[in-house]
């Protein structure tokens, strides 16, 4: 078999992955998904997706009508104080002026809905659930064979041109590209999120953020509200840090728990315009995790292989930007596929033009991200207030804000300006 017919190999069925294997599909290079879940299901709670990432997702065919059966568009961001009083607010997506709106949807209906547009277009052999993506070798004859282990733990191996390892926060791809790497750092908080119904407030479809800190509680829609009785599924996440120094001491970093284990924090959370209590205990099921990440690495690149997504990144949800992330992943190293073909230079470029300003994102991520600014009206206030710009003046809340959009790459005039990361009709070059 000539080394162009060969597929591209994707380690992990997740956002990034699915993705992934859409733009390949897109560009002309066959591919094969890995994925170690037997059956796909819609799991999880809410995710924000940025007008970046809605932008490549319109690219790829997934437009506003796919988008509003898992979610809605997004109108507003706001902190506000222990009062109710705004911090700062400012319209999201189309109302802010981007090309693109904002999504809240759910994360696991996003998924199977990417799933489900891998099979239409690809076909049903495309994705194969219940493998996992062990390990690699990048081969002499400039090849990739990938260490895959079945459902029923039968080994096997398997070649391509190109390995992508998006196979998440426990990356084997990345623990073989980096063996020394550090184990998953947890700076403390502990998050707990679930989706319950409930009225929304302000625009209606408002990403809502208050607390500090030490304890701080998000949420906004995912769905519309229903028509008779004025309910949408709100989706929230309610945080507490606490003192890291002894480790993560519980099972699992990501599991279902009984709402009374933390509602406690939570009791004299109440207000004329939000009962945070009530909230919690409508939903019908709650997660917890530790809010972690792991330290940069050098490079996500090694020969024949590179890393997508939060097998690359894993990075706090300050920004609400991972997801939206690992699809703009997908999409530049698409770009890179275009212009080098199915290549080891293809790798390089992606990696030389990502790698290090999301490495750097994941840094400013562990100072609060946008939520340092709950942190400066604490400090200064200790929350309450009657008028923020006596607190923070306007403009040094706009400069904080500003900073950090350029950052996530998601600058309203700089996305608006910008080309398409993949030009209509564009396909990958091949090797001979």
């Amino acid at each position: 078999m000539r080394m162009a017919q060969l597929p591209v190999m994707i380690a992990g069925g997740g956002i990034g992955g699915l993705a992934m294997a859409l733009t390949l599909h897109q560009i002309g290079v066959p591919c094969i998904v890995f994925e170690a879940v037997r059956q796909l299901r819609p799991l999880g709670v809410g995710i924000n997706l940025q007008p970046n990432a809605v932008r490549e997702l319109f690219d790829l065919g997934v437009g506003a009508a796919d988008l509003d059966r898992i979610g809605m568009p997004a109108k507003e961001w706001a902190l506000v104080g222990l009062n109710g009083n705004d911090i700062y607010a400012e319209p999201r997506g189309l109302e802010a002026g981007y090309r693109w709106p904002q999504y809240s949807a759910h994360r696991g209906r996003l998924q199977i809905l990417l799933y489900e547009k891998v099979l239409e277009r690809i076909g049903a052999d495309a994705v194969r659930p219940g493998h996992r993506v062990t390990g690699y070798r990048n081969n002499a004859d400039g090849t990739v064979t990938a260490r895959v282990e079945g459902a029923e733990g039968i080994s096997s191996e398997e070649t391509g041109v190109l390995l992508i390892g998006a196979d998440g926060l426990h990356s084997a791809v990345r623990a073989q590209m980096h063996p020394g790497q550090p184990p998953i750092r947890w700076g403390g908080a502990i998050m707990w999120r679930g989706v319950s119904p409930g009225i929304p407030i302000r625009t209606g479809a408002s990403f809502v953020g208050f607390g500090t800190h030490r304890q701080r509680l998000v949420f906004y829609p995912i769905s519309p509200a229903d028509p008779e009785t004025g309910l949408a599924a709100i989706n929230w996440i309610a945080e507490v840090t606490v003192d890291p120094s002894e480790g993560w001491q519980k099972h699992g970093w990501f599991k279902p728990v009984a709402i009374d284990s933390f509602i406690h924090h939570f009791e004299g959370w109440t207000y004329d315009w939000l009962d945070v209590p009530a909230l919690i205990r409508r939903a019908e099921i709650a997660y917890e995790n530790p809010m972690i990440d792991r330290d940069p690495v050098p490079t996500w690149q090694d020969d024949r292989v590179a890393l997508i997504g939060d097998a690359a990144h894993v990075m706090y949800p300050t920004g609400s930007n991972g997801a939206s992330q690992a699809i703009v992943d997908a999409r530049v190293l698409g770009a890179m596929l275009v212009e080098h073909g199915p290549t080891r230079e293809a790798l390089e470029a992606y990696d030389a033009k990502l790698c290090g300003p999301m490495s750097e994102l994941v840094l400013r991520n562990r100072g609060a991200g946008p939520f340092g600014l709950l942190n400066m009206v604490d400090e200064r206030c200790g929350g309450e207030f009657d008028d923020i710009d006596a607190v923070v003046p306007a403009e040094e809340r706009a400069r904080f804000m500003a900073g950090y959009k350029r950052a996530a790459g998601f600058a309203v005039e700089t996305l608006n300006n910008a080309p398409p990361t993949i030009a209509a009709d564009n396909r990958a070059g091949t090797e001979a």
